[in-house]
């Protein structure tokens, strides 16, 4: 299923541009008698099928889809950037040292709630006055636009519910100015009724919706199933999780959270929701993952699948995509996230990086008993590589088509991620570079490498052995022993902090780079890959943690259905085709709080980069309690890198597994889970109260 508002927009476009022309035709006649007509009336867009499109067309181009032209600091609609900027866990972003979402769309666009309302105008008016033009439309067409108003306002209500909890349920017409003011006044609902709302337009969507879009670029019954399973998993896990709660003072109902006398009950309810809608989608046997270069035992092929799935558009993987073109619609991505190496010609180039957090996740990597990267041996001296591929050679597939690892491909040129070059005695091994005065630490505040004693030449190191490059500019060169010489730092950096244009974790993005877009067009507004919105992995996923979370409440599972064994056979599907290690003891290992923990863990490896996670770990209400490094959410978090250096006399490579230099913290207090009401809605409205947790 695929969202191309081009193709749409060339269907109506003659039809709009006649019916403009009209209405300003009419709109000069000289008879005072005869209505102003310089807009376009109901019975001219509700014609027929065709003018019709103009009014969808409309209402997808206001939908809140999170996808390239989103972005937390930014919100919905962004005219150009495109980054991966949550600063999640899952990337860092090179500008900002915020948990993101506490103040969504600071940066340009505001929040959500304005845009929102006026979408919800556009879908409950199309709900109310279609029907007069019944006639118009073949029964299943008509059928199919009720539908799309459901899903519409489906979408915007769960949009806001998850940001904001209990929300004004406007579900008819304001008319203005036919009603005064007060009347207009629609007071804030409940959380648990607003998600009731949620839940009733997305079964009124699957309801008239067709089984197939009528036309490219709308939805049908799976795509409003398969978003009805991700807002009911975010429901179900809010109702659980949640501890927040609290009644508005003008409005005496309670607006966020659940009432703990029966949060249990509500939770279940939900969570049966979502595991039923992705059974529904399961069972129809329409969608599959992606397999097409998938070959047993070949991580390359593996690898390789991984990569193409996200350009394919025939992939049975695919539910719902949102498409892009040139040059009416574009986006970024490329521009903001390519490695500075490969930078196109607006100067952007690796805005956001994976930290080392985030790939030690996967399996395959050289870890230590706690899970973290292992960079020193059994003696304490620093494990040598002869390639800084090494380490990554028995890595999941699917995480090398999400990272770009120090000297992998990309775009057919070794990417060069080097943090610098050691000189110094190699011949029993390298001791640790984080000495500063002797001290070796790799705590909080320990300091930069430019600050260490190898660098400046202290302590047990009586001269200079470590150089760097302090910046892009490249400037600082090391001869090596054969005389030849080579930049202390890669091109790519990782640079002295304050130089943000490179790999500061020693990581970049590989997820949803095009590897075929020319260098030339590497620009602001040029890129015009797909974006996923709906993908069969995520099906899978919902149902694996909806049952998992049932079970766990004692719900039996439907007639035919094991929770357990639904789990295991999506995770197991899951893991097979991203080249992960098999589970060791099959579905055993989907048992009890420890298989719901395996099963949010899958979930965040495969839908990274995909606006999942950051709304995940709100929802398992996790953000701020986690410990992370040592800290919690709420004391404030810091993520870690991975620095590759070069020892000129082994000629061999090795890392440091550390706290990225910079030493941003990221904090998010408990009561900020749910985002604040906009100030100036609250001033001027007596029925609007800001969130009781603020």
């Amino acid at each position: 299923m695929f969202i191309n508002m081009n193709a749409i927009y060339n269907k109506v476009k003659y039809y709009a541009v006649a019916l403009f022309l009209f209405g300003l035709f009419l709109s000069s006649c000289a008879d005072m008698n005869i209505p102003p007509l310089n807009v376009v009336k109901d019975q001219d867009v509700f014609a027929n099928e065709s003018t019709t499109l103009f009014y969808l067309t409309r209402l997808y181009s206001q939908m809140p889809f999170e996808d390239f032209k989103y972005s937390p600091k930014r919100s919905f609609f962004d005219s150009w950037v495109a980054v991966p900027d949550a600063n999640d866990g899952q990337t860092m972003n090179y500008d900002d040292y915020s948990f993101l979402n506490r103040d969504e769309g600071y940066l340009r666009n505001g929040p959500y709630w304005t845009q929102a309302f006026a979408e919800l105008r556009d879908a409950n008016y199309l709900l109310e006055n279609l029907p007069a033009y019944k006639a118009n439309f073949s029964e299943a067409f008509y059928n199919h636009c009720i539908g799309e108003a459901y899903f519409t306002r489906a979408m915007v209500f769960y949009a806001l519910a998850k940001r904001y909890g209990g929300v004004p349920l406007v579900i008819q017409v304001q008319q203005y100015p036919e009603n005064p003011a007060a009347a207009l006044e629609v007071p804030r609902s409940s959380e648990e009724e607003t998600w009731n709302q949620v839940l009733s337009d997305f079964d009124q969507a699957i309801n008239y919706l067709e089984p197939a879009s009528p036309y490219r670029g709308f939805g049908n019954k799976d795509v409003a199933l398969g978003f009805k399973s991700e807002a009911m998993l975010y429901a179900g896990t809010v109702a659980k999780y949640n501890r927040l709660t609290g009644f508005g003072q003008k409005v005496n109902k309670r607006l966020i959270g659940f009432d703990p006398a029966t949060s249990a009950q509500v939770s279940n309810k939900y969570l049966q929701e979502a595991y039923n809608a992705a059974r529904q989608i399961m069972k129809g046997g329409k969608y599959s993952l992606y397999m097409k270069k998938w070959t047993a035992g070949d991580r390359e092929a593996q690898y390789q699948n991984m990569v193409d799935m996200f350009f394919d558009a025939s992939s049975p993987e695919n539910i719902y995509i949102k498409e892009y073109s040139y040059p009416d619609l574009t986006h970024g991505y490329d521009t903001y996230c390519l490695p500075y190496q490969l930078m196109g010609g607006n100067g952007y180039s690796s805005e956001s990086n994976p930290p080392l957090d985030f790939v030690e996740k996967f399996d395959g990597l050289p870890k230590n008993a706690d899970g973290t990267f292992k960079t020193f041996d059994d003696n304490g001296k620093y494990i040598m590589y002869d390639s800084p591929m090494d380490p990554f050679k028995n890595a999941e597939p699917r995480l090398r088509a999400y990272v770009v690892f120090p000297s992998d491909i990309l775009k057919g040129q070794s990417i060069e991620i080097r943090r610098g070059t050691f000189t110094g005695d190699a011949s029993n091994g390298i001791e640790s570079l984080m000495s500063k005065n002797g001290v070796v630490s790799y705590a909080l505040g320990a300091g930069i490498y430019e600050s260490m004693d190898a660098y400046l030449g202290h302590g047990k190191f009586n001269q200079k052995v470590l150089y760097l490059d302090p910046s892009n500019t490249l400037k600082e060169v090391v001869t090596l022993p054969d005389g030849t010489k080579m930049n202390a730092s890669g091109i790519n950096g990782p640079f002295k902090p304050g130089n943000n244009v490179c790999a500061f974790t020693g990581f970049t993005v590989r997820k949803w780079i095009n590897p075929n877009m020319a260098s030339n067009l590497v620009l602001e507004n040029h890129s015009t890959q797909s974006f996923i919105l709906m993908r069969y992995a995520e099906i899978l996923l919902n149902a694996a943690e909806a049952g998992a979370e049932l079970k766990l409440s004692g719900v039996v599972a439907p007639n035919g259905d094991d929770f357990t064994e639904i789990a295991y056979e999506a995770i197991r599907d899951i893991r097979n085709r991203a080249g992960a290690d098999p589970l060791p003891n099959g579905a055993s290992d989907l048992q009890g709080q420890s298989g719901l923990q395996l099963i949010r863990k899958e979930r965040q490896k495969e839908l990274a980069y995909e606006h999942h996670n950051l709304w995940d770990i709100r929802r398992w209400r996790t953000q701020h309690s986690d410990v992370v490094n040592g800290r919690t959410g709420a004391d404030g978090v810091n993520f870690r890198a991975l620095y590759p250096f070069y020892s000129t006399q082994a000629k061999k490579w090795f890392f440091d597994n550390r706290l990225e230099e910079r030493e941003w913290q990221y904090k998010l207090q408990e009561n900020q889970y749910y985002l604040p009401i906009p100030a100036g809605e609250v001033s001027k409205s007596p029925v609007i109260d800001q969130q009781p947790s603020l």
